[in-house]
């Protein structure tokens, strides 16, 4: 997606999965596929990690806790999201907004709370299916 300045998106980063069994979906998508953990963080009393799937693609993987709220099946099943990697947070947000995009989050700066601390600039939009999208930006 790319506008007459040159803001763009760079193609896919990751896509966040809610698993209820975290070790083994982090054992299945490590001996299984060859993934492996570049970072990790906790949530409050949920673990979270990155998986590097190769060519600059990701897999985020959240622990589904059994004993609190997030355990009842939510309204987008396993899958949370998908992201795109972007240069410009905010342009390309903008983009999406005039092309009818229900913008959910607007831009924000996060930092992922791993060692080294893992900072980006995030923002949230429904595609044109209820599908949610991430604009993803490294800092």
């Amino acid at each position: 997606m790319a506008d007459g300045n040159g803001h763009r998106t760079d193609g896919f980063h990751h896509v966040a999965m809610r698993v209820r069994d975290f070790d083994h979906s982090i054992n299945f998508y490590g001996k299984g596929l060859g993934f492996s953990i570049v970072r990790a963080w906790k949530i409050r009393d949920s673990r979270a990690v990155m998986l590097d799937m190769g060519g600059g693609a990701y897999l985020e993987i959240f622990e589904r806790k059994n004993d609190s709220a997030a355990a009842q099946v939510s309204p987008e099943g396993a899958l949370l999201h998908f992201a795109v990697r972007t240069r410009n947070c905010d342009a390309a947000l903008e983009l999406a907004r005039r092309a009818g995009a229900e913008v959910t989050v607007d831009p924000k700066n996060i930092d992922f709370p791993c060692d080294p601390v893992y900072r980006a600039r995030i923002a949230f939009f429904k595609g044109p299916d209820g599908e949610t999208v991430e604009l993803f930006e490294e800092r």
